[in-house]
């Protein structure tokens, strides 16, 4: 019984560390090494992936004001801030939505949850609009790693 407590509580809380997510904490730890089934899996890490978010987006601001306190920092946000919001185009103007599910959805490091919170922040997208849409880029996420690992399993391990 401390053993499945112990696994769900890796899961849960692994699935929260940026570029690991649940896309990878999925199908590596729950259901290779633990050999959870991947709709027991599933569920849990996305939980602990998504819950994070809704901080990021409500209370940035107040990170980002209590950070710039400290000299350096400010100046690494009023440098790399206004580039990132200038490199916005139209295009990602205009398809802001599915651009930020797009960019949560490529299971690749750097992309993600966590930084997908952040460039919602940064172009001031609406916080509920922006929850479903990172919600959706998870699910998408960890849906292609764990299809991939289904499938090249009994080639790769």
């Amino acid at each position: 019984m401390n053993d499945v407590i112990v696994e769900i509580l890796q899961i849960f809380l692994y699935s929260m560390i940026p570029s690991l997510e649940a896309r990878y904490i999925v199908p590596l730890l729950a259901m290779h090494t633990y050999g959870w089934a991947w709709w027991q899996a599933m569920p849990l890490s996305i939980l602990g992936n998504i819950l994070l978010v809704p901080f990021i987006l409500l209370f940035f601001k107040r990170v980002e004001c209590y950070l710039s306190q400290y000299p350096c920092m400010k100046r690494a946000m009023d440098w790399g801030f206004p580039i990132v919001r200038r490199r916005a185009d139209k295009r990602i103007e205009k398809y802001q939505e599915l651009a930020l599910i797009v960019f949560v959805a490529i299971p690749l490091p750097l992309t993600g949850a966590g930084l997908g919170s952040l460039i919602a922040y940064l172009f001031d997208l609406p916080v509920k609009k922006s929850f479903i849409m990172i919600f959706i880029g998870v699910i998408i996420s960890t849906t292609i790693t764990t299809a991939f690992y289904l499938s090249t399993k009994q080639f790769l391990f």
